[in-house]
């Protein structure tokens, strides 16, 4: 037979207890029915069985006293790993009465169970098998797959409501012994399941009512909340009726008022004319002294806008001559400035030229006294063989032949040196000719100079004066702009007044048209007035057709009648209209005398 291992078997039989512990206290807490507390007999136990499994292949610690074994540090990682299991670790930090780190650890547990996430927590620390590694050995229940299996099965706790009290109890000294004798099987608890069973499915049944009777009363509410919004709406219609009916009558009562000052308006229009008439002469007058007023100022602002054009184009063409000399003054300047640089290098130049030529002068001196010199050595040396000749001339016979040949060297070395000499002193002349000669150049340069410099401060002076004359000339420009500006405000100003003096003129016409049209009119009405006189009106009886048309009055051909000649038209026939100035619509008028129309009422037509 094959040896078993025996972590394996641990892991197996630690793996069945929690099976075991997690089903019992599932299944008597839906029988127990209310909220678990912690004196209950298999929530202690399930957190013993907890506290074994979480202990399983935990590696010992090394502490300063004594060596540590306990749970608490691969929990206490969790808060790292879970951002909300931060309040129950700092819970379990604050509790008054824990001192030891399996007493933290107990607490930890209840609390993660009453908030009914210890299967997410204990998932995110599984998960991380990498932190776990420090803690627990590689063959430990949570590095292997039965920590997963434990995991899935606490997530069922979650239908258990747990109310347990961690601040008053002995968490430290607590001894986690777990009793067997719970999981053992008899007949009482067969009979106990079948029970369990029966309450179970009156628990569902009492859920489902309560579920139902939940969703009834919020329908309920749901309609009280809708009578109560009809009901709203229902008296705020109502009072909108009211308030309509109320605006019908004062509507009614406007109307009648509005009807009343028509007939006012109608019979004061005549009065108003003549007003108007009066005014509109007066007005006239008014018009033709401003017009006159408005023609001089016309004539002199465009005699001072002659004016000012003149001026600005004379400035204009003393301008453009003053900037055409400047430009020709800075052309000047540039090319003397240049002349005065080209000829200050040739001095540079000749100045040069003459160190050199001094520089020769004084190696040619040299030279020549290295010559002169060297005749005086050789004379004195001439002068020392004459002796010796005379004196050795008996035994200097041998050698008058090496003689004749040292005096014919002698001749051809002192037509060399008179030669040499000749040479010296051309050249020594022609080096002071040259010196000369550049010395009188070098006084006329200086002359050339100084010349050029009194006509460069002549010309600076120029300049200074024609700078002042330009800046005086920018201010009078200025003041050409300037003078602009209040020409072109002038200019705006005569366009105004010529458009409000064409206005004026157009509204003049307009109004001398209606005045001579409300004249004619007027007159014509007069005298069909005089010839008219001593007719009256016919009776609404009798008048039953129109006069031109010679159609049935009705509804729709209302009666209008004249009050001058007695006539009685039909609204369709009497569509002549005259527009009064105090009447904001024009008014009907007869077609035979041109009086104006009033609408009749009677008994039949209204």
């Amino acid at each position: 037979l094959a040896v078993k291992d025996p972590t394996a078997v641990e892991r197996a039989n630690l793996l069945n207890m929690a099976k075991l512990s997690i089903k019992g206290l599932i299944e008597s807490a839906l029988s127990f029915g209310r909220t678990l507390d912690s004196d209950y007999p298999p929530l202690q136990q399930f957190f013993v069985v907890m506290e074994h499994c979480l202990k399983h292949g935990l590696k010992v610690r090394k502490s300063f006293l004594s060596y540590n074994k306990t749970i608490w540090g691969p929990l206490e990682l969790v808060e790292k790993l879970y951002p909300e299991a931060e309040e129950i670790a700092a819970s379990v930090r604050d509790l008054p009465g824990l001192k030891t780190p399996l007493g933290r650890a107990r607490a930890w547990l209840r609390l993660a169970l009453m908030q009914k996430k210890m299967a997410d927590y204990l998932r995110c620390l599984i998960i991380q098998r990498d932190l776990l590694s420090e803690f627990y050995e590689y063959h430990a229940l949570m590095m292997e797959e039965e920590g997963a299996v434990i995991v899935g099965l606490l997530v069922g706790l979650n239908v258990i409501d747990a109310n347990l009290c961690v601040k008053g109890e002995d968490l430290d000294s607590q001894v986690g012994v777990i009793d067997f004798s719970v999981y053992l099987k008899s007949d009482d608890d067969i009979g106990g399941k079948e029970r369990n069973v029966q309450i179970a499915a009156i628990l569902d049944q009492k859920n489902y009512v309560e579920e139902l009777n939940r969703q009834l009363n919020s329908t309920v509410s749901s309609l009280h909340a809708r009578v109560d919004s009809l009901e709203k709406s229902n008296t705020k219609l109502i009072e909108e009726l009211a308030i309509a009916k109320n605006n019908i009558i004062k509507l009614q009562e406007e109307n009648h008022q509005l009807r009343s000052e028509n007939t006012l308006i109608l019979m004061k229009t005549q009065h108003h004319l003549e007003v108007s008439k009066v005014d509109v002469e007066a007005e006239l007058q008014t018009y033709k002294h401003s017009r006159q007023g408005l023609d001089e100022l016309y004539s002199e602002a465009r005699r001072q806008l002659r004016e000012e054009a003149q001026l600005r184009q004379d400035m204009e063409n003393e301008l453009v001559v003053q900037v055409s000399m400047k430009h020709e003054i800075e052309l000047a300047m540039k090319l003397l400035e240049k002349d005065i640089h080209e000829k200050q290098d040739t001095l540079i130049g000749l100045r040069q030229q003459l160190d050199e030529v001094k520089a020769i002068n004084v190696e040619m001196y040299q030279k020549l006294q290295v010559s002169e010199d060297a005749m005086k050595e050789k004379n004195e040396i001439i002068s020392r063989l004459e002796d010796k000749t005379n004196q050795i001339n008996a035994t200097m016979k041998q050698l008058e032949q090496r003689l004749q040949q040292a005096e014919k060297a002698q001749m051809e070395a002192e037509a060399e040196d008179e030669k040499l000499k000749q040479e010296y002193v051309n050249k020594s002349e022609s080096l002071q000719n040259e010196f000369s000669q550049k010395e009188k150049q070098l006084l006329q340069l200086e002359t050339d100079l100084k010349i050029e410099k009194e006509w460069r401060q002549t010309l600076e002076d120029d300049l200074q004066k024609e700078k002042e004359t330009v800046s005086h000339l920018r201010a009078e420009t200025q003041e050409i702009v300037n003078l602009k500006k209040e020409f072109l405000k002038l200019q705006e100003k005569n366009k105004q007044l010529k458009i409000i003096c064409e206005d004026q003129e157009a509204a003049l016409q307009e109004l001398a048209s209606k005045l001579s049209e409300s004249k004619l009119k007027i007159e014509d009405i007069k005298e069909a007035n005089k010839a008219l006189q001593g007719q009256v009106w016919l009776k609404d009886k009798e008048a039953t057709h129109c006069k031109l048309c010679e159609k049935e009055f009705s509804l729709s051909k209302r009666k209008h009648h004249c009050r001058n000649c007695g006539e009685i038209f039909c609204n369709a026939c009497s569509d002549n209209e005259l527009p009064l100035p105090s009447s904001p619509k024009p008014v009907r008028v007869c077609d035979s005398c041109h009086a104006i129309l009033i609408q009749r009422c009677s008994s039949t037509v209204p």
